[in-house]
């Protein structure tokens, strides 16, 4: 705006000292006008041709993004299976606290606690979650092969596919845990808290590398940086 009003001025400056002199009639305005707008214009334009934008996913770091977040996945759920406590507990574990090994009730330091390992839904718990886990780990030492020592595309479908079976075992054994517990539950409120949220975390975190990594194949060239940048703007 400041070069068209600067425009428009300079040539109602000009057109006033004419018009004051009657070089310059009231009709000429409207066309001297359009020309110091259209002037502003082609000014902004030949600015613009110089910008240039790139947008998109930086598809050569994922190389190194999606081994990563799945060894957090790893100490998520290595966390989740080996705690002691925080599957859950009733209101601020005064009396009652398990973990996917086992439970205890009481009181302050006299604790009776018992393995959960006798009940057969437990020891299936505990079995998909360590399978779950091993699945985890075989695709996170091939996906670290895959993509951090060498660009092996083909790999990569077959790591989705190991992701997704963990996922499907992990949230059997989560879902398994809480309906089976509930019927040693007595009475009370009851939180299933963050050695349990640990489990989820993981689970949501294989599901998500495991759709990257069925994606990916189609985006080689983009992974492997041969990909030719693209622009969401240009102007002659």
């Amino acid at each position: 705006m400041s070069h068209l009003s600067c425009a428009i001025h300079s040539n109602r400056s000009g057109f006033t000292e004419g018009w004051s002199s009657g070089k310059v009639s009231d009709k000429d305005w409207p066309e001297n006008i359009r020309r110091a707008s259209s002037h502003s214009r082609r000014r902004h334009n030949t600015a613009l041709s110089h910008t240039m934008f790139r947008c998109g996913i930086s598809y050569p770091r994922c190389r190194w993004i999606l081994p990563l977040l799945l060894l957090f996945a790893i100490i998520f759920d290595i966390i989740a299976i080996a705690a002691q406590s925080g599957w859950v507990e009733d209101e601020d574990a005064k009396t009652h606290y398990a973990s996917m090994w086992k439970q205890c009730r009481g009181r302050s330091e006299q604790w009776d606690c018992r393995s959960l390992m006798e009940f057969p839904w437990a020891q299936a718990v505990a079995a998909l979650m360590i399978i779950g886990l091993i699945i985890l780990i075989i695709a996170f030492i091939i996906s670290f092969v895959a993509l951090c020592c060498s660009l092996n595309i083909a790999l990569l479908p077959l790591i989705g596919g190991f992701l997704i079976l963990a996922v499907i075992v992990q949230i059997i054994a989560l879902i398994i845990y809480p309906v089976k517990f509930n019927e040693l539950i007595y009475e009370g409120y009851y939180d299933y808290t963050w050695a349990y949220g640990f489990g989820w975390g993981a689970t949501i975190l294989m599901l998500g590398c495991g759709i990257l990594f069925c994606c990916l194949p189609r985006y080689e060239e983009d992974i492997s940086g041969m990909a030719k940048p693209k622009y969401i703007y240009t102007s002659a």
